[in-house]
């Protein structure tokens, strides 16, 4: 399970990069907005965020480890705290980037919305992926 959830993180981040480059160049360019590049991100990030909670409530990393003693340990608190939570706002942030924009009639405003959204989700995931220890690096 933890191999698919750092695969899934792999397809995330290029969903998420490709979203933005695509909805970037449609509203520099004053093109249409394009919803369909923009629901690869949004699917891409509940995808991930299934296999995460899946893994959070089943592994000992996860819900089980939270104590006070784990809270001083930066390994363990990135696992139970600090990944989950942080991911957890950027999926937020990548569907109310999403959502808003569909209600949006204007091409620019829309597009202009995905983007601020999708970037800050797409910063937050980069700061809180467990670099050191994914699977997919090592």
């Amino acid at each position: 399970m933890k191999h698919l959830h750092s695969t899934l993180a792999v397809v995330l981040l290029i969903a998420l990069v490709i979203s933005i480059v695509i909805t970037l160049a449609n509203y520099l360019g004053k093109k249409p907005y394009n919803r369909k590049i923009a629901l690869i991100g949004f699917i891409s990030a509940h995808l991930q965020l299934l296999a995460g909670l899946i893994i959070y409530f089943v592994s000992p990393l996860g819900l089980e480890s939270v104590s006070g003693a784990n809270m001083k340990n930066s390994l363990s608190r990135l696992y139970f705290l600090e990944h989950p939570l942080v991911m957890l706002l950027a999926i937020v942030l990548i569907s109310v980037g999403y959502i808003k924009a569909k209600k949006l009639t204007d091409a620019q405003a829309a597009n202009k919305t995905v983007l601020i959204f999708y970037v800050i989700g797409l910063i937050l995931i980069l700061t809180r992926i467990p670099w050191s220890t994914w699977s997919l690096l090592g």
